[in-house]
């Protein structure tokens, strides 16, 4: 019965050393977090390629709240990638991104619709807000994962800053479907 709690309590403690690990969100040596890591650095590539493509967004469109739409997101992904690198600063890993395929077909796609619009018309507009609302769809996808990641490995800092992008990321969604609707959508079915 002595080893029955000799071993009890040692088995106690590994618990506790595991929680108590968690809480601080040392898990550096884990795959899991090699993982997360590796997937920050997706975004991270992602949000650096979108800041250079959406200038561009802005300059085709048409409409005037769209265009400054685009402006207001040029900003808000600025600040995006300086809360990576503040991610990556509290990690403790270097500030690195890793190609993001799936952000470089959306910024393709979002290319094409200019190629295939014509300038001046709600129709690129309304092209323009569906490649941006799939470029905002890619994000919070990727946010909302990783915020949940951060909390499953204990850094709640990190989680909190990740949540306020993800955060943003679906207000900006929001707002561009409030100006397709309000009559981007109905000016490019006139055209």
């Amino acid at each position: 019965m002595a080893t029955t709690k000799t071993g009890g309590a040692k088995t106690a403690a590994k618990t506790s050393s595991i929680s108590i690990k968690s809480k601080t969100g040392k898990m550096e040596d884990s795959e899991f977090h090699e993982f997360f890591v590796d997937e920050l650095k997706d975004i991270y590539w992602a949000e650096k390629h979108l800041v250079k493509a959406l200038p561009k967004m802005k300059k085709a469109a048409t409409s005037p709240e769209l265009a400054a739409a685009f402006e207001k997101h040029t900003e808000e992904t600025n600040t995006h990638i300086a809360t990576l690198e503040q991610v990556f600063s509290l990690l403790e890993e270097k500030v690195q991104g890793k190609k993001c395929d799936a952000m470089e077909g959306l910024l393709k796609e979002a290319d094409s619709i200019i190629e295939d619009t014509d300038s001046g018309t709600m129709i690129r507009d309304a092209g323009l807000i569906l490649a941006a609302q799939k470029v905002e769809h890619y994000e919070i996808a990727t946010y909302g994962t990783l915020v949940v990641f951060a909390q499953n490995m204990g850094h709640t800092d990190v989680a909190e800053l990740l949540q306020f992008t993800l955060d943003n990321e679906k207000a900006t969604d929001v707002a561009l479907t409030e100006i397709a609707v309000s009559s981007i959508n109905e000016q490019a079915a006139a055209e």
